[in-house]
């Protein structure tokens, strides 16, 4: 293995283990989950500036992200409302087949355009992994920030 591939899965797999510990610790605390999301997207940001990666190169995985889990968040919020745990799960799973494909258009026009403007947008594992993560993050936290807010 190469050296690039190592530093990428051990910043890729230290983003894991600190969004998932964090998580847990405020997974029961549903007014400051969302905030937390957003800013555990931050920090994924954050750990690609020693690699000297601009965020305008992952717009278009984060963008993806965004979409993505911001769009199943909502469903399994509504899942979960109507039909409990089961509910959630089935709004998780159809909302992130659904988003999939939703996100991917927009990834790929971003990434177009983007190119059409001479931005390098090579993706890279790096890029690719820690992008979508941010992006997750932040849909899924920008969606919970106003569920806690609205309180449906």
């Amino acid at each position: 293995m190469n050296k690039k591939f190592l530093i990428a899965m051990l910043n890729v797999l230290t983003l894991c283990i600190v969004i998932a510990a964090v998580s847990i610790f405020f997974v029961s605390n549903a007014n400051w989950i969302g905030l937390v999301l957003i800013a555990l997207a931050g920090l994924c940001l954050a750990s690609l500036i020693p690699f000297k990666v601009k965020l305008k190169t992952v717009l278009p995985d984060i963008f993806f992200g965004l979409i993505d889990n911001g769009i199943l968040a909502i469903l399994a919020i509504f899942g979960g409302h109507f039909g409990g745990v089961a509910g959630a799960i089935i709004g998780g799973v159809v909302g992130n087949a659904i988003t999939d494909g939703i996100a991917g258009i927009f990834e790929g026009h971003m990434a177009e355009k983007l190119r059409e403007r001479f931005i390098p947008e090579e993706r890279t594992m790096l890029k690719s992994a820690v992008g979508k993560m941010a992006g997750c993050l932040l849909g899924a936290g920008v969606v919970l920030a106003v569920n806690s807010i609205v309180e449906f």
